[in-house]
């Protein structure tokens, strides 16, 4: 089955409810964990820091926090993540560590958007689909505590 899972996490409700699934089915299938975080590389992101240096140093110190917040639940979970921190475009560097590392799942947060933000940016999904050679998850529901403690082998 799966041995190899890799979780995209951003921090959001949605990225913590995928962070809650992907380390439920990684305890249960005794997966090793990748975790990636990526600081999205944007045109905005750019100009804000010629106007105001520092800004984007600053957005990393807050993406390494973010990781390092899900490398401390998963820890607590008994796992031992690899984890790591990328800047660019999300989608493409979530496909490129997905292929590094040889994963043959993908576990993300979905975030619904209203239509305008789809019609502006596309769907991101489908173009990830199209550029990862394993399987995907999109985590829909926040697992439970008790799920949790389940999956680790503390409920039998």
């Amino acid at each position: 089955m799966y041995r190899r899972i890799v979780l995209a996490y951003d921090g959001s409700v949605e990225g913590r409810a995928a962070l809650r699934e992907g380390a439920m089915l990684a305890m249960r299938l005794r997966a090793r964990v990748f975790l990636l975080s990526v600081a999205a590389e944007t045109p905005g992101r750019r100009l804000a820091e010629g106007a105001y240096a520092g800004v984007i140093a600053h957005e990393q110190e807050a993406y390494r926090a973010v990781l390092e917040e899900g490398v401390t639940g998963l820890r607590q979970l008994g796992l031992e993540p690899v984890a790591e921190l990328r800047s660019g475009e999300p989608a493409a560097e979530i496909a490129a560590f997905v292929e590094q590392v040889a994963a043959d799942l993908l576990v993300v947060g979905h975030r619904h958007r209203s239509f305008l933000d789809r019609w502006w940016a596309g769907s991101s999904g489908a173009y990830l689909m199209d550029r990862i050679n394993c399987s995907m998850l999109i985590a829909g529901h926040l697992v439970s505590d008790e799920a949790l403690v389940d999956a680790r082998g503390g409920g039998q």
